[in-house]
C-alpha cells in the first residue's frame, strides 16, 4: 500500500493529479453552460501518460448522459467558460473536450482516449455518481473513478485502482471500448496549455456572441 501511495503521489507532481483548487459554479452557471450530446450515451475515460516513462500521471471520465460533463478528480484543468463544481465540469460542448485534450498533450505527456458506447441509464448512473463524489484528494483520481465505474451496471468488474494505466488496461478490456490516442508536442508546461487554451476558448465564445 505504501508503495502504491509514493507512486501516486510522484504522479501528482508532472500531470495536475492534485489537490483541486478550482473557483466554484453555482447552479446557474451550470444551467446557463449545460451542453447535451446529440450521438448517443458514452463514457469516455481520459488516462495522461508519461511518454519517457510510460507510467499513468492522471485519470478522468467524461461522461455524456443527459448532460456531457468531464469528472476530473483532482484535476487542474480549468476555463473561464467552464463552469466547475467539486470535481465535475459542465458544458463539455466539442470545443471544450477539444481544449481539455490539448491541454494534457504535450511534449511530457499524451492522452489514451477509450471510449464506450452505453445506454442512457448507464451513463445516468455515471453522471449522479460523479455528482454525488465530491472533491476529491490529491493522487486519488484513478481509485475514485474507479469506484464510479464499479458502481456502473455492466462494469462491476473494475477493481478499484490507484494506478491510471491499470485502470486504463481494465477499461480497456470491456468488448466496444475503441482506443485512441491524442498527442502534442508543445511546451512541458501543463499551465502554459491551460493557459493558450483558455484564450482559444474565450476567443470561440466571443466570436459567437457577436
Amino acid at each position: 500500500m505504501i508503495r502504491i501511495l509514493i507512486a501516486c503521489l510522484l504522479a501528482v507532481t508532472v500531470a495536475g493529479c492534485a489537490v483541486s483548487k478550482r473557483p466554484q459554479a453555482d447552479q446557474a452557471e451550470i444551467v446557463a453552460r449545460s451542453y447535451q450530446d446529440p450521438g448517443p450515451s458514452t463514457l469516455t475515460l481520459y488516462t495522461m501518460i508519461n511518454t519517457r516513462t510510460g507510467s499513468g500521471a492522471h485519470t478522468s471520465l467524461m461522461i455524456g448522459a443527459s448532460e456531457r460533463v468531464i469528472f476530473d478528480p483532482a484535476g487542474s484543468f480549468r476555463a473561464d467558460i467552464v463552469p466547475v463544481k467539486d470535481d465535475v465540469l459542465y458544458g463539455i460542448t466539442p470545443a471544450v473536450e477539444r481544449a481539455y485534450r490539448s491541454s494534457h498533450a504535450r511534449e511530457t505527456h499524451y492522452a489514451l482516449v477509450q471510449t464506450i458506447e452505453v445506454s442512457p441509464q448507464q451513463a445516468e448512473v455515471a453522471y449522479q455518481l460523479a455528482k454525488q463524489s465530491g472533491p476529491v484528494a490529491g493522487a486519488y483520481c484513478a481509485n475514485s473513478t474507479s469506484r464510479i465505474l464499479q458502481q456502473v451496471p455492466g462494469f462491476e468488474q473494475i477493481d478499484v485502482t490507484f494506478f491510471p494505466v491499470k485502470l486504463a488496461e481494465q477499461f480497456g478490456q470491456i468488448p466496444g471500448v475503441v482506443t485512441t490516442e491524442y498527442r502534442e508536442y508543445d511546451d512541458a508546461d501543463l499551465q502554459k496549455g491551460l493557459a493558450a487554451n483558455n484564450a482559444r476558448l474565450n476567443q470561440q465564445a466571443a466570436g459567437l456572441s457577436q
